[in-house]
């Protein structure tokens, strides 16, 4: 499954629009639908329209309007799901307060936020930008394990992710930063020449920001696993555990990468 989605996601990069904008929301709606299990198995209960709704309209409408219309929508979706979860208190659910928060969170979290993918891939060079981006991860966590596995000592997070070395995150800041960098001056190289804003010290530049933050993401889902007593975010890919087990680093480097790039080198 790994070995296949790998080729599909860059094709869907390569042509963005709206193969592209496909691509991120079933893979979006994927993780919202595993991200409500938890919870669900938690005892809680999320409205599932609201949340399937809110993934697919966020990311359609970044993709027809950028930013233009997404307070709108942002709006309408938190009124009525609390209006939602109001006719389940009447009907008698005793926490739909509780419920309200977890659909919202899955709202903001993997519709808002996630929905920065499509924003990332509409800047100017956003192509080669969103690749560097989702190397520099990919880059990060290979190195960050190897190191760990290899030198890991002291724990970076123990009660989130106990096998986390901080030996290992900073093998992995070095390897991000410098497969970012690497992945930059081989695209000036090769593809768009030296007059392109994508350079290697950019691609460095950016490459380390997201070394050091993204690791939140992997911890933040961890968070949501340790309290609900799961593993995995899913089983949808064996020996893998779930989409949003793989997405959930990616979704910090959309946000953080798309507001470096277009604040510093565009």
């Amino acid at each position: 499954m790994i070995v296949v989605g790998v080729p599909v996601i860059l094709v869907a990069i390569h042509f963005g629009g709206l193969v592209y904008s496909l691509i991120v929301a079933i893979f979006l709606l994927l993780a919202a639908w595993e991200y409500m299990q938890m919870f669900r198995a938690g005892g809680l209960q999320p409205s599932g329209f609201f949340v399937f709704a809110g993934v697919a309209l966020l990311v359609a409408d970044r993709a027809a309007n950028g930013f233009t219309f997404s307070h709108l929508v942002l709006s309408g979706l938190v009124l009525g799901s609390m209006t939602y979860h109001l006719i389940t208190y009447e009907r008698g659910r005793e926490i739909p307060a509780t419920d309200f928060s977890v659909t919202i969170s899955a709202i903001l979290y993997l519709g808002w936020i996630g929905a920065y993918f499509i924003s990332l891939r509409n800047l100017p060079d956003g192509m080669w930008w969103m690749v560097i981006t989702l190397a520099t991860v990919w880059f990060a966590d290979g190195m960050a394990y190897i190191v760990g596995k290899s030198y890991g000592k002291h724990q970076l997070s123990p009660r989130l992710s106990p096998k986390k070395t901080w030996e290992g995150y900073w093998g992995g800041v070095v390897g991000g930063t410098l497969g970012g960098a690497l992945i930059a001056f081989l695209i000036q190289q090769i593809w768009i020449g030296p007059a392109s804003a994508v350079t290697p010290l950019r691609g460095a530049i950016l490459a380390l920001a997201l070394s050091v933050l993204t690791t939140l993401g992997d911890l933040g889902e961890s968070m949501f696993k340790r309290q609900l007593g799961f593993k995995d975010s899913g089983g949808l890919l064996p020996g893998h555990g779930g989409i949003f087990d793989r997405i959930d680093s990616w979704l910090w480097a959309a946000v953080i990468g798309y507001y470096m790039i277009q604040s510093f080198f565009i």
